[in-house]
């Protein structure tokens, strides 16, 4: 493993020297970074390591302490995104910064508009332009169609195409495959590599480590605010970057530590919802991990859902601990002993902008409240042994939670409902979005839960997930359950095939 500098000759950016300082939190300490036309450099490290900040800088959402950013040779002082944007660079967040009721011809154009007489918004350019612009991106669809109807890779496509409208020097690409199936993320690489033919540069960031193998040409890798080195792809392996962003060997990428198993929990008999459900069955016990595999949309999420009661079945019965549950809403649930961990934590799993302690009361009110009074020392004791056991990063139980990393905000969603002491809890997509060693440190919790005898069903699209910490697993197809395997039985091929739809 050898660190490597780039040719000057071939630099499109360079950021030297940056330092940045947040109330009692150095985030990055005289990070350099550079990017050469053409090129995909991959940006990695822990949650907190300072990948956001850095980029934040580059975009214009926050401004460097102290340091330099020069961009074809010229030095940038980027105050705000719109400078950023102006000098050709464009963001796709991980969520998408789209105007759902608007078409996609709109969307692209929002904000730069071509005119015609008078001042009036030319359509017709509008909608010639952006029928070119997703042709080059090999998709052909009406411009026309409202953003909300399109599915993820469709709307990631949108975000592609605005940048590139934007005339795009410099792309930054944050988690572009976190909500990707297999195809849609040979689909989304394809076009990264028509995008780096027309001298694009592009940023990629990503804690799917082997992604980086097949798109990237060389990686920088970022630990408590500092840069650790800049390599090669082709020089490192998956192993290399976990050892450098961890600062340690995690030799064990799936601890799972399997329990001893107990009675029947929870029993689902012949649910159907629409097209979502068919005749769904199948149980799950004490001390057990059920994993359930299959694509987006293969209806792994709404089971969760209407086991939760989110939504209404609307024929078939649950059954916990062997009494007949009527699960109409999320309280319904709660109270029969379900917990749910969303796999969208920002916008169902938490509230950003209250506070530690306050999202980890927000299920456990009753408990925490006599008289319609909440007891803010029991609130404040229980939220302290959760930092503590937990091991979550923040200056105390009243930072804001939209002010943590993903790995520590899935550490207050899940103490929320550990709080709870709930028999079953719905893990889905548990590790989307946060780094390694923070996956592992979830992959624990797991196992303290199993070996209390909470039964779990995990929800995930990585199969090697799946296959490290199951018991049991549930392969999902077209809303029905095609297949089910001992975890210690079965590998990523045949689960993958299953999930397909293949029937031998």
């Amino acid at each position: 493993m050898k660190e490597i500098n780039s040719n000057q000759s071939q630099k499109l950016l360079e950021m030297r020297k940056i330092s940045k300082s947040f109330p009692g939190v150095l985030a990055l300490d005289n990070v350099d970074f550079d990017l050469n036309a053409g090129e995909v450099h991959a940006l990695v490290g822990e949650n907190g390591a300072g990948k956001s900040t850095l980029m934040k800088i580059l975009s214009g959402a926050h401004q460097a302490d102290i340091g330099m950013i020069r961009m074809e040779g010229r030095t940038l002082k980027i105050h705000n995104p719109r400078i950023a944007q102006d000098s050709g660079i464009s963001t796709i967040y991980q969520e998408f910064n789209l105007i759902p009721h608007l078409s996609i011809a709109s969307n692209i154009f929002l904000g730069h508009e071509p005119k015609q007489f008078a001042g009036f918004i030319s359509k017709k350019i509008m909608t010639k332009e952006t029928i070119n612009i997703l042709a080059e991106l090999g998709l052909s669809i009406n411009p026309d169609i409202l953003v909300r109807n399109l599915n993820v890779a469709q709307q990631q496509m949108v975000e592609v195409a605005k940048a590139l409208i934007y005339h795009a020097k410099i792309l930054i690409m944050d988690e572009p495959t976190s909500a990707l199936t297999t195809a849609e993320i040979e689909t989304l690489f394809a076009t990264i590599r028509s995008i780096q033919l027309k001298g694009v540069g592009i940023i990629y960031i990503s804690h799917r480590l082997e992604e980086l193998f097949q798109i990237a040409n060389r990686v920088t890798v970022l630990r408590d605010g500092k840069s650790v080195g800049v390599f090669k792809i082709s020089e490192v392996n998956k192993k290399d970057l976990i050892r450098l962003m961890a600062d340690r060997d995690l030799k064990e990428y799936y601890p799972r530590i399997r329990s001893k198993v107990g009675k029947t929990i929870l029993k689902v008999s012949h649910l159907n919802r629409g097209n979502y459900l068919k005749e769904i069955s199948f149980h799950l016990k004490q001390g057990e991990v059920l994993g359930i595999a299959g694509l987006l949309g293969a209806g792994r999420t709404e089971l969760a859902q209407a086991i939760f009661g989110v939504n209404q079945i609307e024929t078939g019965k649950i059954f916990v601990k062997n009494s007949p549950a009527d699960i109409i809403s999320p309280r319904k649930a709660i109270k029969a002993g379900i917990g749910f961990l969303t796999e969208d934590r920002k916008h169902s799993g938490l509230v950003l902008k209250m506070s530690v302690k306050d999202n980890i009361s927000l299920p456990n009110l009753d408990k925490l409240s006599k008289y319609g009074f909440l007891k803010r020392k029991d609130l404040k004791n229980i939220s302290l042994k959760f930092i503590e056991e937990f091991r979550i990063k923040t200056p105390g139980i009243n930072q804001k939670v939209m002010n943590l990393s993903g790995g520590n905000q899935q550490k207050v969603v899940l103490s929320k409902w550990i709080a709870r002491n709930l028999d079953i809890l719905i893990f889905d997509e548990p590790t989307r979005g946060i780094d390694v060693a923070s996956k592992v440190e979830i992959y624990n919790l797991m196992n303290q839960l199993t070996a209390q005898g909470v039964g779990i069903i995990m929800i995930s699209s990585e199969l090697p997930e799946i296959l490290g910490m199951s018991d049991r697993i549930l392969v999902m197809h077209d809303g029905k359950i095609t297949a089910e395997f001992d975890a210690n039985n079965v590998d990523q091929e045949t689960l993958l095939a299953k999930a397909l739809g293949e029937v031998a």
